[in-house]
């Protein structure tokens, strides 16, 4: 099913066309892969997929916020990245046919372009040449999480937090204005393995020193600088 106007249609290729999956393809290879997308709406709060569920479809971030997450059996919950427009997710179960391995989450209201697997596999069976682009996004992937497991593994609670927070305003819209984030601490913990407590008493000692300035779940940077040396340290 396409899209329903040639604005949507616009948007999702442009939008599709800047994901590193679909950079490298030429133009008459993205529109026809890109015709075969379909737009779904999610509220804030809304569960994309779980893990275990099926890996049917690929999806695109048109807009908003996607939180990808996985859980423990005693509830506990880990943020493994954060996606914003342009970016997408769930390539790893389409591409092997088994179960999705984390759970994604509409973070704000979104607008994802779904591709099913049926037409993702049509379409690379005849443009061999865009698997170089999907070993390239998996590789980026891997390196990511490996990163992510090392600095819960070995790095201290505020050299995590502050990397968490730089990451978060690099992902943001170039347009937004200043150095600002809209998370809530809770959120903030799960990304970085720590309790909600634990990030607030961080964020208090860094408010003391004049790092960051605390408003609700705004979190406004005022030493980028000060900020950027506890990421790096040991």
């Amino acid at each position: 099913m396409a899209p329903q106007s040639s604005t949507q249609l616009d948007t999702v290729r442009r939008l599709l066309g800047e994901c590193t999956l679909f950079r490298g393809l030429d133009p008459s290879g993205r529109d026809e892969l890109m015709s075969r997308a379909r737009v779904r709406q999610f509220a804030a709060g809304d569960t994309i997929f779980l893990m275990g569920s099926p890996g049917d479809s690929l999806m695109a971030v048109l807009s908003g916020r996607v939180r990808i997450s996985m859980t423990s059996p005693e509830g506990k919950e880990i943020v493994l990245t954060v996606l914003e427009a342009g970016e997408h997710f769930g390539e790893i179960a389409l591409l092997d046919g088994k179960e999705r391995t984390a759970d994604a989450t509409a973070l704000t209201a979104c607008s994802l372009a779904v591709l099913e697997r049926r037409d993702v596999l049509s379409f690379l069976e005849h443009h061999p040449g865009a698997w170089l682009s999907i070993v390239e996004v998996l590789c980026t992937r891997l390196r990511n999480t490996d990163q992510h497991i090392a600095e819960i593994a070995l790095l201290g609670l505020p050299a995590r937090l502050a990397k968490a927070i730089l990451r978060l305003l690099d992902a943001q819209d170039s347009n937004s204005s200043g150095l600002q984030i809209k998370t809530s601490q809770r959120a903030l913990g799960n990304m970085v393995g720590a309790s909600r407590e634990s990030i607030n008493k961080c964020l208090g000692e860094w408010q003391r020193q004049g790092i960051v300035r605390i408003d609700g779940t705004l979190i406004s940077v005022t030493d980028n600088t000060a900020l950027q040396r506890i990421a790096e340290a040991a």
